[in-house]
């Protein structure tokens, strides 16, 4: 089944409204869930639908919060999200780091009990169409073991930096510190389909290409112990700095409905002309230099991070997004 972007849109909202939230908080996650359909971002799209319908029924998402601004200074700002769904805390957090880095060069936002939120260069898009450098961090449920433990504790910890480029492009680095995020197992999981080698062992400290064993076992970081480094930072800024929960306390979306996750998330912009008032020159000939390096076989290009992403998005955007027919039976549930 494929449907058309502006048609899937009502539904979704339809769909959320009927969940109780309102019509502009349904619009806002409408909006995140077919952007990450669009970007092909499969795992953080309409594959999680039903579990953010699930959430909120179970009464561990509020569709209707009081979500507070605490002012720190002109730049710094606390949210409380009062355990909104995360993409109405993070769309709130972004525009007022916005706000806050255009006043004054800088823009510094902490959100304490939010949830997941979906993909962290969808926000960071939003700075860098505003000539804003970004930064960008956010906790998870655990799936990663701490170097030298046996036992997951910090989750896939997005990393996300953005940039200005001088073109219509911007410069988009969005990743997990899981050799594969938690959101494609799932995808895997809910479509019957294997796991490349390498990612993910079982219970047991196998190595496992089951994505159903992959999720009761353990992911595996980039770059062994740096990547449970990062993760550690990760959980530090996101979590402990922000109010959040940390250190294996945010609750599985998925499996546990015993009470809201209390995501921590951490929002930095700023100005481009902080330091130097040719930055935009400065960053082209940034890219210029690295494109133009020698090329191994079989690379056409050298792609800065987010390129790949702008093209699919441009050829997706005018196009039908493919509905499976779990997805589809999904839909009519919570529709109806």
């Amino acid at each position: 089944m494929n449907i058309k972007n502006k048609k899937l849109f009502i539904l979704l909202k339809e769909i959320f409204i009927k969940h109780k939230l309102n019509s502009q908080h349904a619009e806002i996650s409408a909006k995140a869930l077919i952007n990450a359909e669009i970007v092909g971002a499969y795992g953080h799209g309409l594959s999680r639908l039903k579990m953010y319908c699930d959430r909120i029924k179970k009464k561990v998402i509020n569709p209707n919060p009081k979500i507070k601004i605490k002012k720190i200074s002109q730049s710094i700002s606390h949210i409380d999200a009062d355990n909104s769904i995360g993409f109405v805390a993070a769309d709130i957090a972004i525009k007022k780091a916005i706000e806050n880095a255009k006043k004054t060069g800088i823009g510094l936002v902490a959100v304490k009990n939010s949830g997941h939120y979906g993909l962290s260069g969808y926000y960071a898009e939003q700075a860098v169409k505003k000539n804003l450098i970004t930064m960008i961090y956010t906790n998870a449920p655990p799936a990663i073991a701490p170097h030298g433990a046996s036992k997951s504790l910090f989750g896939t910890n997005p990393i996300c930096f953005g940039t200005p480029t001088n073109s219509k492009v911007p410069f988009i680095f969005d990743s997990s510190i899981s050799m594969i995020n938690r959101g494609k197992i799932r995808f895997a999981s809910k479509n019957n389909q294997k796991l490349p080698v390498g990612v993910a062992l079982d219970k047991f400290g196998k190595s496992t290409t089951d994505a159903n064993k992959a999720l009761k076992g353990v992911q595996l970081p980039i770059a062994g112990f740096r990547g449970s480094g990062l993760a550690w930072m990760v959980d530090i800024l996101s979590g402990v700095l922000t109010g959040g929960n940390h250190s294996g306390r945010v609750k599985d979306p998925f499996e546990d409905f015993t009470g809201p996750q209390n995501i921590g998330h951490l929002f930095i912009t700023f100005k481009t002309n902080l330091f130097v008032k040719d930055y935009n020159k400065r960053i082209k000939d940034n890219i210029k230099r690295v494109k133009r390096l020698p090329k191994v076989k079989g690379i056409k290009e050298i792609m800065y991070p987010g390129q790949n992403k702008y093209k699919r998005y441009k050829m997706n955007f005018k196009k039908e997004i493919k509905i499976s027919k779990i997805i589809k039976k999904e839909l009519e549930i919570l529709k109806y």
